[in-house]
């Protein structure tokens, strides 16, 4: 087939759901257009990709871009500068923003302030409430959707539903699969008083592995009696991977690069606050019961949970600084040197990163690397060995944990639909991006 295309990108590695292989990829129109021996063919430009691996774009499900409202340490166009400059081509926003999203208005708003302002393409989840309960029908088919997502135990923000009546109300009416963040709020407030004035190593003490299960169990229980299903974010615990494989038909679940890397108390004493995450980073333990999930197929996804606050705002007291830390920009690096340590095929955190994205929220057109798909693509050069910088970071908060960390595996070039939006550590192209579809939002 002798087309011209738009571009071609010559002789990666592409690492895609039939194994791992030199090829061209050729693109027109925003979509790929071939896959194979493009030597022949013509193109308006063609890159050498030569000793670089091309991944399907990499999604990350979980971010908190903070726009509209404290938007003096995050909006969305510069949480979506950060992303592309991670190898990120795709996000899911969070809704605990001020207004929260939680009406069509709300989310009407964020869309339009997304839309060709994002740097990646983008979807937004709704939040469930008591009080919208009866419109999420409707709103979890907006597109541009990612579905609802319900805080059951209380973090940043004003989004909380604890109870399981409420919760049972909200399960009765949605019908995708709905997001939740797993923590227990009524024992949350019964360990309140553990909390230890100016030692954030008390953060997993006051918010223990007990009341993560809880909340999962609950949640499971939930799911089970309405005939629904749940995707549990940012799992924290050994407990819950144990009990979450005995439960995949209704309950995916998604592992944070923090849990995955840090380990507490070491990460507390080394860099306080910062490191200081709803649910917290734990013992070695947990994080090792994370890696099992990892290896036996438990965890579907990875989500970096991005959730940024200012130096000064982290530099309150404990408990009265805020959890979060910036995450969507260091998450391709910081799994790209797991992957070089041995922890997990490059393969697998394709899975976790497109293919598992696209499969649980049933996203149309993207995750693989397939003729007619998008032509979203993360290109990373595997021996690369870089150091992690605050510099280097694009959040407007300006800081990463992960400050003078070095690590083996690093995104050289993003592909928006075509657009080549990021190469070699400069943002190239003009902010394009679009919701995400899916196909339980497609309208005519």
């Amino acid at each position: 087939m002798n087309q011209p295309f738009d571009t071609i990108l010559k002789s990666g590695t592409v690492v895609n759901q039939d194994g791992e292989g030199l090829r061209d990829i050729g693109i027109a129109n925003g979509r790929i257009a071939a896959i194979g021996s493009l030597g022949q063919a013509s193109a308006g430009e063609v890159i050498d990709c030569k000793g670089l691996h091309i991944l399907p774009g990499v999604m990350d499900t979980q971010v908190h871009f903070r726009e509209p409202g404290p938007t003096h340490k995050e909006d969305l166009e510069t949480g979506s500068r950060s992303a592309v400059m991670g190898g990120v081509t795709a996000v899911f926003e969070m809704p605990n923003t001020d207004p929260l999203t939680i009406t069509e208005a709300t989310f009407a708003d964020k869309v339009k302030r997304g839309k060709h302002r994002m740097h990646c393409d983008f979807a937004f989840f709704i939040g469930g409430t008591r009080e919208n309960v009866q419109h999420l029908p409707e709103l979890e088919r907006a597109p541009g959707c990612a579905g609802v997502k319900v805080f059951i135990g209380s973090s940043t923000g004003a989004l909380l539903v604890e109870d399981d009546e409420s919760l049972r109300r909200i399960f009765q009416v949605i019908r995708r699969r709905a997001a939740f963040h797993a923590e227990d709020e009524y024992r949350l407030n019964e360990r309140k008083p553990l909390r230890i004035e100016g030692d954030p190593r008390s953060h997993p003490v006051w918010r223990d592995e007990t009341a993560a299960l809880l909340a999962t169990q609950r949640l499971v229980n939930l799911a089970r009696e309405t005939g629904k299903r749940i995707h549990v974010l940012h799992i924290s615990t050994k407990e819950e991977i144990l009990y979450l494989r005995d439960h995949k038909d209704v309950a995916s679940c998604e592992a944070t690069p923090h849990h995955l890397t840090m380990v507490a108390p070491e990460c507390y004493e080394r860099l306080g606050t910062l490191a200081q995450m709803n649910p917290p980073v734990r013992s070695a333990d947990h994080r090792t019961g994370i890696w099992y999930g990892i290896e036996q197929g438990i965890i579907d996804v990875l989500g970096s949970d991005h959730a940024p606050h200012t130096l000064e705002e982290k530099a309150k007291t404990y408990p009265a600084s805020p959890s979060g830390m910036t995450g969507v920009q260091t998450l391709v690096p910081l799994m790209l040197d797991h992957v070089n340590a041995g922890r997990l095929s490059l393969s697998r955190f394709v899975d976790l990163t497109s293919a598992g994205p696209a499969r649980l929220f049933n996203i149309a057109c993207k995750g693989r690397i397939a003729a007619g798909y998008d032509a979203d693509f993360t290109i990373v050069d595997l021996k690369r060995s870089e150091t992690i910088t605050n510099k280097w970071v694009a959040s407007k908060a300006g800081w990463t944990p992960y400050d003078g960390v070095r690590v083996t595996g690093w995104p050289v070039g993003t592909f928006v639909r075509g657009q080549r939006v990021m190469w070699q550590g400069e943002v190239t192209t003009p902010s394009t991006g679009e919701p995400v579809r899916f196909l339980e939002t497609l309208k005519a």
